[in-house]
């Protein structure tokens, strides 16, 4: 029989293949920080449809209407004109609430009523698209959790572990504009 000294192969070849895996995520990051249409909303951004008849046009606060379900939009960086949806985590939820409704924290990142929430379940990241106009809450139709956007997006139902990311937004020149970044990553995040 032969005698071996040092690790075993199968632990060598699985450290080689972990750091040949850490390695590559730098890169992947730097490319995806490199291109602008995947990074993330910055303050100063403006928004456009993501969707319908509108699409890619600048959203003003005509075009989210009180009590109605919220648009999906995209960010655009002002100065390129760059929109910014090379990443489903960049899609917004835009609805319009009565202000007096919102708490004392979401009317502070809100304007005219209008509050900002990332579109990716904060569960498993699928895209909420729904909208329960009976309580006028946003929900996710993988696992049906549910977000009050009058609450800081807090969570109201099912298993999404925390609130959506909000994004303050203000009012320029008569187009919604993104007052900051994501007050926390948007998705959902492996535990």
């Amino acid at each position: 029989m032969h005698s071996r000294s040092g690790p075993p192969r199968r632990a060598v070849l699985r450290a080689a293949l972990g750091a040949g895996a850490f390695l590559c995520v730098p890169r992947a990051a730097a490319a995806q920080a490199a291109d602008p249409r995947t990074q993330r909303p910055q303050a100063g951004d403006r928004f456009v449809a993501a969707a319908g008849a509108r699409t890619g046009q600048f959203i003003t606060p005509g075009d989210v209407p009180a009590g109605q379900p919220p648009v999906t939009v995209y960010p655009v960086d002002p100065g390129s004109r760059v929109v910014r949806d090379g990443s489903r985590l960049n899609q917004i939820l835009l609805v319009r609430c009565a202000p007096d409704e919102l708490d004392e924290e979401t009317r502070a990142r809100s304007a005219d009523g209008v509050v900002a929430y990332s579109g990716v379940c904060t569960h498993a990241g699928c895209d909420v698209t729904l909208w329960q106009s009976e309580t006028r809450r946003f929900r996710c139709p993988c696992h049906e959790s549910e977000f009050d956007p009058r609450d800081s997006g807090r969570v109201v139902g099912g298993p999404a572990p925390r609130r959506l990311p909000r994004l303050a937004v203000k009012i320029v020149d008569g187009v919604i504009v993104a007052g900051g970044g994501f007050t926390g990553r948007p998705g959902f995040q492996p535990g």
